[in-house]
Parts: structure tokens; sequence; C-alpha cells
């Protein structure tokens, strides 16, 4: 190979063009012939296509008309005799390579006690090797890859590996780079290398869970692994670990349940636990001292190594938030994973940019990173093998972990194609395992019927979009401090709250297929929680009566149709002193307050009484826009403080033949004439909830200031 000192540059750009940039520097830019030199000695003249001037450079498109064997090495002389090697370039990005280099096999370790195999999906390399550690002795070995078709390299290396770390060399363009394997189920501390582990070893039976017959009935609870123990009243022993979701029966403050029971006492279907993916922000080496949401992924398939209770033992990590997950589903209560597959922490220090330069992230038209997402990268999820390593991935927590749901963030970035494929892959082994997520339509380049937005739900009928419309006319706009919704008295956006309520299917002003697509909620991890807005926005109001305003939000979540979504500590009036973006302040701003939340218990139990109303009746949770658009209907006149309705003739769903139920957020007492002259029992009232009647009413009910009552008969 000749030494080359790259007077110029030249790139494949697609499958039959190079791009060659001519410095004026060389030759004042003017070339007029271009020749390639093959791996086989063999040249072969280029056609120049089109030059255009740059300023400083000369670019110079040539048609090339013999196939290049990707990851052969090239070289292109210029017409005074000087050679530079041919890098891979933009055809990464084209159809082409994505026809030709799709490979639908297994990728990642297959170990057994005899031989591990190593297999990964490098087509532009030229050359790979894995580099094998002795954790122990600190001895490395470099065993050569072979290249196999589709661009996947393999080897099979013989004995017990079990416990090794590995991490993969690729040279692409003449460059080596060190990159842990996308793939890898397990990693050392703060993700340094890979590890071979035997995940039988790990593996246990998913305990039987209470049926869920429709997606409307789960009942959401988001939280955050770190936070929900880390209080030092919290009662938990393995404080903000995964084994502290395993704890029960611990108490807190004033003798306050906590902790897993807890959850079970409030009558929640499903945690949403923020990701547990490992991620970038907090140092393993000393967890406590930096705190992080984990938006910032590194691996996607290994544990967070900052939950467990030895970040230094590859084993731990993984299985106790096994533990974790089982003891959760032995309660009762499903696992949603908060996935984050529409970008990585940073591009150039990502596995997949280390192993195939250019090829996992979007790219504008004059080729720079785009950044759709805020965080300087999108995932170019539309890619072949991009879809793949998604889909696979959702397919390996599922299988392995056996978690119940997904939520995506930033699910707008993704395409539709691929949140197709991973609803039928999930189908496939369980239709009950939720999908949701972030549906907002954001810059990337990506034409905007291909993004899995909300504006395209028809597309993806079985698929849930976080409902921003609902909480804006409910709670008030998010990113406007000041501004109020319904619950916090302003009745402009009454119209729209009637539309949420009714799970905003098409039929009713909105814009889903059914309610099954809807995720209802006024808080999440974020953004202002619900009372730290409110102490901005209703700062004019007392204490007790703003109490008020968060029950009857939280009550217009729980018996809207649709999905209902609560933050954890929502239901004790939870505070992050102000803050809109915790994602990396301290435990003291982020963690759950146990203390709070033993100041509030008659509030938990009002929230309580909800839950158990809204699991009671089916008609609380229609899985259909017909069944909606049947039985429910909405009382008027009504004074504009009022929201009331009808859900008629439904008894099939339920215990009581009709509901009606009255959102008010007024202090001033309003009367409220009923349909008919017969007798409602009222369940729900202003401060009391539940299943058992606590009087009855003919005719009318006067509603004494703000609050929700449920009336059956």
């Amino acid at each position: 190979m000749l030494d080359i000192n790259r007077k110029f540059a030249a790139y494949l750009d697609a499958m039959n063009m190079v791009t060659v940039l001519v410095p004026k520097s060389h030759c004042n830019g003017e070339m007029q012939t271009f020749t390639l030199e093959t791996p086989y000695g063999e040249r072969h003249p280029l056609a120049i296509e089109r030059k255009t001037d740059l300023g400083e450079n000369v670019k110079y498109e040539c048609l090339c008309t013999i196939p290049i064997e990707i990851g052969r090495e090239y070289l292109l002389y210029d017409d005074q005799g000087e050679a530079t090697d041919l890098q891979i370039g933009a055809v990464v990005r084209t159809a082409a390579f994505d026809d030709r280099f799709f490979y639908d096999g297994d990728l990642g370790v297959v170990y057994t006690k005899e031989k591990t195999t190593f297999r990964v999906w490098a087509p532009t390399a030229t050359d790979v090797k894995v580099k094998l550690v002795n954790p122990k002795t600190s001895e490395v070995d470099d065993m050569p890859l072979e290249r196999m078709e589709k661009g996947v390299w393999t080897t099979t290396v013989y004995g017990d590996l079990e416990g090794t770390y590995y991490t993969y060399a690729v040279c692409v363009n003449k460059i080596w780079r060190e990159a842990v394997d996308p793939y890898a189920v397990a990693v050392s501390i703060n993700g340094e290398y890979g590890v071979i582990v035997d995940l039988e070893k790990t593996r246990t039976e998913k305990p039987p869970l209470p049926p869920l017959s429709s997606p409307a009935d789960a009942i959401i609870y988001e939280m955050h692994i770190r936070d929900f123990t880390i209080h030092p009243d919290s009662g938990v022993v393995h404080k903000g670990k995964y084994l502290g979701l395993t704890e029960s029966d611990t108490k807190g403050p004033n003798h306050t349940t906590t902790g897993l029971s807890y959850l079970k006492e409030l009558g929640i279907t499903h945690v949403e636990l923020l990701p547990f993916n490992d991620f970038a922000g907090v140092d393993e080496r000393d967890p406590l001292r930096q705190y992080n949401w984990g938006y910032n992924p590194v691996h996607h398939n290994a544990p967070e190594g900052s939950y467990a209770t030895d970040p230094t033992d590859p084993y731990a990590r993984i299985c106790e938030l096994k533990r974790a997950i089982h003891t959760l589903q032995e309660y009762g209560i499903r696992v949603i994973m908060d996935v984050v597959y529409n970008h990585v922490y940073m591009r150039e220090q990502s596995s997949f940019e280390k192993i195939v330069p250019g090829y996992y992230f979007r790219y504008d038209e004059y080729g720079n990173p785009t950044n759709g997402t805020g965080v300087g990268n999108d995932i170019a999820s539309e890619r072949k093998m991009v879809r793949k390593w998604i889909v696979d991935s959702v397919r390996f927590w599922a299988e392995e972990y056996h978690v119940d749901g997904f939520r995506f963030d930033l699910m707008g970035i993704l395409d539709v194609e691929t949140m197709k494929t991973v609803r039928e892959t999930l189908d496939a082994l369980d239709p009950s395992i939720l999908v949701f997520g972030e549906g907002w339509d954001l810059p990337t380049p990506l034409p905007s019927e291909q993004k899995a937005t909300m504006y395209n739900a028809e597309r993806l009928p079985r698929i849930g979009y976080f409902n921003d419309y609902f909480r804006d006319s409910v709670k008030g706009n998010t990113f406007q401090l000041l501004d109020r919704g319904f619950a916090l008295g302003n009745c402009d956006d009454r119209e729209k709250v009637k539309v949420a309520i009714s799970g905003s299917i098409r039929k009713k002003g909105g814009m889903f297929l059914h309610p099954l697509q809807t995720v209802n909620y006024v808080e999440c991890h974020d953004n202002h929680t619900f009372w730290d807005k409110m102490e901005a926005a209703n700062s004019h109001e007392n204490e007790q009566t703003r109490k008020k305003r968060q029950k009857l939000a939280t009550a217009i979540v729980l018996l809207s149709q649709g999905i209902p979504f609560l933050h954890s500590g929502q239901e004790f009036y939870r505070t992050k002193q102000g803050i809109d973006n915790s994602y990396n302040a301290p435990d003291s701003i982020n963690q759950i307050d146990w203390v709070r939340k033993s100041e509030h218990e008659d509030d938990i139990r009002y929230i309580q009484g909800l839950i158990q109303l809204r699991k009671s009746h089916r008609a609380f949770r229609f899985s259909t826009d017909a069944e909606v658009n049947h039985h429910l209907f909405f009382l008027e006149p009504m004074p504009l403080s009022v929201i009331a309705y009808h859900l008629r003739g439904v008894e099939q769903y339920g215990p009581w033949r009709d509901i009606i139920v009255i959102h008010h957020n007024q202090e001033e007492k309003q009367d409220v004439f009923l349909p008919d002259e017969d007798k409602w029992h009222v369940l729900c009232g202003g401060v009391r909830s539940g299943t058992a009647p606590m009087f009855s009413v003919q005719k009318k009910i006067s509603v004494d200031g703000i609050g929700t009552w449920v009336l059956v008969k």
C-alpha cells in the first residue's frame, strides 16, 4: 500500500458516485481526470459529472462504472499521479446500501461454557477484532473476526469466557476505533466494557398477573427508581436501588405506608419506571454524588449500575433489576419501561458511530447531524439496521426481563414503520404489552407522513400517545407558567375539556381513532409539577383551595375515557421547589417526600377511592369510539364552571345502570339539575370517594365548591 499523505480527499457517496474534494492549494484545485485502483490492482477512469467551486476547495462528482466492494481498500489517483484512499462517505445513508447490507440474523454474543460466538454488523470496516480482557489480571487478547455476508463479522472463541470483558476494534477509513458491542447485555462499571455473562443463571418465571383486557384498564404511575426510596424517612433499607422496590411493609413518618406496599395500597395497575438501561450522567463508582433522570442512553440492552448494590459486579444489576420487576408483578403491578431510542448520549462517542460511522444518525442536506431531539443527534430509525436494532432491543427486554409495556421517549422522532414493527413484534409475544409515547412533531428530516406523531395516529391504531391537549386544557399551558386551564379556574377551555373527557376521539372533536390512543395526564417528570405551577398561576388562592384544584384535575384524569397516567407524588401535591427541569437536580429536589405523604393521608384515600371507582365499572374505560358515542352525553345547559356528563344505559359494563360525573372549578355553590326524577346515589363528593353510596338526591344536586361528584343509579 502506498504511503498516502492525502493532498486531496475522495468519498464514496453513492454506490456509483465518488465525490473528490481538491483544495486550491493543490494544483489550484484544477483536475482533468481521476483514476480508481481496485484492491486487485486494476485501474479504471472515472467520468467527471459535475464540478463545483466551494471557495477553498473544488468538488468533483464522478461516476464510477465498476461495482465497489464496500469493506475493501481502493485508491484514487489524480492527473498528477497523487493518490488518496477512497473513504466511505454518504453511501451509508442510501437505500442501495441498506438493501445490500440488511442482515436479519442474530447479533451480539452467544455464550456457552464450551465456547462464545461474537457477531457484529460492520459493513464499512476493512478489519475487525474482538479485544478480550481478563478483569482479574487485566491480561488482553486480540482475536480477529472474519467477514461474512451482509457486512457481519464473526468469530468463535473456545473455552469458558464467563465474566470476560470485551470490546470491538473496528477499522474504517484507515482509522481504528474501539467500541462496546451495541448488543451488549451486560457491562462493567460505567459501561466501559461489554461483559460475557450466562443469562441462564439470572432467569425466573414471570408470575401470573391480574387480567388486562384492554389498555384502558391500565392506571399508570410514573416513577424514578432512585426518587421513590432515597428519602431518609422512606423506611427502605436499599434506598435508591432496584432492591428498594422489593421491600414490603416499609413505614415512614407517623407510621405512613411507603414503597412497594404503598403502590399496592394505592391501587394502580402499572408502574412506569424512568430509564433503567445504562446511562451517562451518574458515576457508578460514587452514585450519590450526581443525579440524573436517565435520558442519556449509552448501552440500551444493559441495566444501569448506579441502582445496583454492587456496580462492579455485572450480574448484580441484572439480577437485582429482574428481582424488582418480578416482585412488583407478584404484587399484581405490571412494569412499563421508559425507552430512549430517539438519540444517544454523545453521537461521536457512541458505539454506533464508531462501528459504522454516519449510518445510525440523520443528517441534513449539507451533511450535518440533525438535532430534532435537542440533544445533538437524531437516530435514523427508518434505516433497516437501525429499525432492526430497536425491534431486537424491545423484544429482548420483553422476553428477558418480562416487562409489560414500553413508553417511547420522543417517539415522534421515530418512523411509523418502526413503531408498527415494534407493535407487531410485541403482539406476537403478548398483546397486553402496552406501547405508547411522546408523539410530538419535532424538526427532524423525515417526511411528516412517516413520523410516529400523534397527527399520524390513524396509521398506528395500537399505540397510545401522551395527550398534551388534555394536559393543557385541564391544567393550562405547560410552557406558560401563569396560564390556567379548567382545573385552575379558567372556564375558557371548557369545550376542550369535554373533548378530552370523551377520549379525544374524532367523533367528539378530537384526533384519535378510539380512546385507547390517548394517555391522559396533567403532570409527569417533565416541567413544573401541578402544585408548583399553581404556586405561580394561582398564588392569589390559599393552600386549601389549591389542594381542591389538584384533586379536581386528578379526578378528571382518572374518570375520563382513555388511559390515565399519574406522576408519583401527584396524589399528595408533589413539589420540586419550583424547578421545572430537575433532570440533574439533587435528591433533595427530586425525592419522593414521605413526610409530605404522611401529612395528606385523607387526600390519598380520596385518590384511592377514585381508582377503585374507575376499576369497578367499565363505563369509565370504554375501548371503542362507538361505545363512547353511544353512552356518553354531556348535560347542558350548565354554568361555565361546571362540566357534567351522563354515562347512559351502561348496566352491561358494571354494577350501575347510569352514571353522572360533575366537575366544578369554582368555590361558589351551584345547583346541577339531573336528567330525570329518579333517585341518584352519590359515591364521590368534595372530600370522599369510593364505590359505597354516601347519600342520595333527586332532581338536583348542590355542588358546594371546587371538586368532583359522581352519582349512580
